[in-house]
């Protein structure tokens, strides 16, 4: 088979593309012959900076394709089954940048007939909106239509993969949600997207406009960049409201004005997917997949998440892509679909 491996960290140019036997599956596990792999923000920061833990390492978490085999303990119904796997590298060498991989059974999720571009869109970016829309005290843990009806979300950065999975999971659960961006272009994203409201942050003032909708403040923040916003997010968190921040885009320190949150009870959260606890996930996974189910989350330029393709052996110019700061999801074809 075909994979990109790197064996030391680095820029791109660590990445080769070399042939390696197909594995075998050991217990608990399935073998996906993966069909399309999702490239996000962590994977190249993790080839930058985090040593591969077996001396080699196939990058990428997320992907989408069929089960090949099983290993012993796995129902063998699963075999020919289209799904879509979620950190498939988390602390394993068998990442989705192959023709296939391994992953443990309980991050194989099943599909159905939705595109494998959307599986190899969902697990980082979704699964981290769905955390961010659930941790709060006032919202529900789990997602579903109506489950945040009268509620309002604002989406700091709403033309990014996650702000996108978190306006589509939102508008889905029925909450207003208002979204921030720095362009038009950007704003024309977020609002195919699902927001009732778009805030060019660079020409208006984001309090002053979503206060405009939201006069009692917002319940959820979706946080990119608290270093940046977070005296606008004080400003607008609702009684006991919660920023959730998911990167430190803008900055790595936030400085939080504790008299004006002690007053409401806000609660700002912290949140990293990798170490989410197991029990949030599994209601994601569950969440995620009604959501799919039921078409309430969708990928490409009419969902405002245009798609950027890449053939297996340009992985490298994926990664310098997604570094780069490129709007939408970009996916690396494996193998013919």
């Amino acid at each position: 088979m075909k994979a990109v491996v790197y064996e030391r960290t680095g820029d791109p140019s660590v990445l080769a593309v070399v042939d390696r036997p197909v594995p075998e599956p050991g217990p608990g596990e399935v073998l996906v012959r993966v069909a399309v792999s999702g490239v996000n923000p962590t994977d190249w920061k993790s080839r930058q900076s985090t040593a591969p833990r077996d001396g080699w390492q196939i990058p990428h978490q997320d992907g989408a394709g069929v089960v090949e085999a099983v290993g012993t303990g796995v129902d063998g119904s699963l075999v020919g089954e289209r799904v879509w796997v979620w950190e498939s590298a988390w602390r394993r060498p068998w990442g989705t940048a192959s023709e296939y991989t391994l992953v443990p059974v309980r991050q194989v999720v099943l599909l159905g007939a939705a595109s494998f571009d959307l599986g190899a869109s969902l697990g980082i970016p979704f699964l981290t909106a769905h955390r961010c829309l659930t941790v709060g005290e006032t919202v529900p843990d789990q997602l579903h239509p109506g489950a945040l009806a009268e509620r309002t979300v604002l989406v700091q950065g709403g033309a990014g993969a996650v702000g996108n999975a978190a306006i589509q999971l939102a508008r889905w659960a029925d909450a207003t949600v208002v979204a921030t961006v720095s362009s038009p272009e950007k704003a024309q994203l977020a609002a195919a997207a699902g927001a009732s409201l778009v805030v060019n942050y660079r020409e208006q003032d984001v309090v002053t406009e979503v206060r405009k909708i939201a006069p009692d403040g917002v319940d959820v923040v979706v946080e990119v960049s608290a270093a940046r916003n977070a005296a606008a997010d004080a400003q607008l968190l609702a009684p006991s409201g919660t920023v959730a921040v998911y990167a430190d885009d803008g900055g790595s320190e936030v400085t939080i004005p504790i008299r004006a949150m002690m007053v409401p009870n806000a609660r700002w959260q912290f949140v990293l997917i990798y170490t989410t606890p197991w029990f949030a996930k599994a209601r994601a996974i569950d969440n995620l997949a009604a959501a799919v189910a039921q078409g309430g989350v969708r990928v490409g330029a009419d969902a405002g998440l245009p798609l950027h393709y890449y053939p297996l052996d340009r992985t490298a110019e994926a990664h310098r892509a997604v570094q780069d700061g490129v709007v939408g999801k970009v996916l690396v074809t494996a193998s013919a679909q």
